[in-house]
């Protein structure tokens, strides 16, 4: 929606009413021809632009609470005028999460197919999640499947029954690579960013996929929290609670004694333990694990959700050092009791090497997520905020290297 500066109102009309107005005016002739040579231009650039400008136009009718009324070629060029291209990943593609993909039956023999979330920031530093798949095979080798060029709007619900939740419906995704979710509430204006996503066993027993991302607005920060059960239709949830207005908050992918489990870190220095009876509500916690080497002496963090293992709950986590360096380390926490810490790593298992160290923001290596398969970890990270790479290890070793 294009702004109005407070004296820019003209004879009671808004900006975006005088655009109509223009648009409404224009004889045939000219009309046909500006909306031709519009699709010239967008030709092969998009799919179904015109469906898309017929919905932006109902958008708009409905913000302006009625008032005009235009049908077929005007129609669809009103909705062009309030619409635009944007380039969401054109600055950078980094900090992963990753969740098996909920259908293996087309996988090769010992292979794991898998689906990526990735922050994707654009102009003006806008991030959005977007999404990727691939396997990860028996030899160790990660293939990712071949990226769509396009990516395709979600169609956007506010249902009147539930307390702040959105869904976001995208059914014209051909491929999941085209699905992208971008902020469109004013709580987000400024960013949807690392998604931490898990598969989560509820507590009447039912499975999804959620996970908590960091919704950046106006008047600050906060976790919401995003679920789906098979990457086509999502919810948007808003949490709620004093500690919901932080950062860095990931799931347990199951209860702990009857009650919903999540790492937090909203002191921005530690890690801490946060249980609650609704996956909505998180008041309160204990602490953890607190900064113990040079490494993560400014600050401690999840690097993802807990992953249940035989010998505990292996938490990846990052560490903050001199010259913010972010390093990425893990600890081990107990199964039954996931506030007592089992052993951690005194080295880093990644530091941000001479090779990797530069980019949109330099001495990161980050990420939201590991799989573990067996006894083998993939672990995919951020490299100095700019884009992904992905490095594996074995549990025993890891467990080794720990104390």
């Amino acid at each position: 929606m294009p702004g109005d500066s407070p004296n820019a109102i003209e004879a009671g009309q808004t900006r975006a009413q005088r655009i109509i107005a223009r648009v409404l005016s224009l004889p045939e002739d000219d009309l046909s021809a500006e909306y031709s040579r519009l699709l010239a231009v967008l030709c092969g650039r998009h799919r179904d632009v015109e469906k898309v400008f017929l919905q932006r136009y109902e958008n708009i009718r409905e913000l302006l609470g009625g008032g005009f009324s235009a049908s077929g070629t005007r129609a669809k060029l009103i909705g062009a005028y309030f619409s635009q291209e944007y380039s969401y990943q054109s600055a950078a593609l980094f900090n992963p999460s990753i969740v098996m993909h909920p259908e293996q039956s087309d996988c090769a023999p010992g292979s794991l197919r898998f689906i990526l979330s990735l922050r994707a920031i654009g102009e003006g530093h806008l991030s959005s999640i977007a999404f990727r798949t691939g396997s990860w095979r028996p030899d160790g080798d990660i293939v990712l499947d071949a990226a769509s060029r396009l990516a395709a709007t979600p169609r956007i619900e506010f249902p009147e029954t539930e307390d702040g939740v959105v869904h976001l419906h995208c059914e014209d995704s051909h491929d999941l690579s085209e699905t992208v979710l971008f902020p469109i509430l004013e709580r987000q204006r400024g960013g949807i960013e690392d998604l931490r996503l898990t598969r989560l066993q509820r507590e009447d027993g039912s499975m999804l996929f959620a996970g908590t991302y960091t919704a950046v607005g106006s008047h600050g920060i906060a976790q919401e929290l995003l679920t789906t059960s098979n990457f086509v239709d999502f919810k948007m949830h808003r949490l709620h609670g004093p500690i919901a207005a932080s950062k860095g908050m990931a799931l347990f992918p199951r209860l702990i004694d009857g009650r919903y489990a999540m790492l937090g870190r909203h002191d921005n220095e530690n890690i801490w333990l946060l249980l609650s009876n609704d996956l909505h509500r998180w008041d309160g916690g204990v602490r953890i694990v607190d900064p113990r080497w040079t490494w993560e002496f400014t600050q401690l963090g999840n690097c993802g959700s807990p992953i249940e293992t035989a010998h505990g709950w292996l938490v990846f986590t990052h560490g903050v050092g001199a010259m913010r360096e972010y390093c990425i380390g893990a600890c081990l926490l107990d199964r039954s009791d996931p506030s007592r810490v089992i052993a951690r790593t005194h080295e880093p298992l990644l530091r941000p090497s001479p090779e990797e160290r530069h980019g949109y923001v330099p001495n990161v290596v980050y990420s939201c997520g590991a799989l573990l398969s067996g006894n083998e970890i993939l672990l995919p990270y951020g490299v100095a905020d700019s884009f992904t790479a992905f490095s594996t290890l074995s549990l025993d070793a890891l467990l080794a290297a720990m104390e």
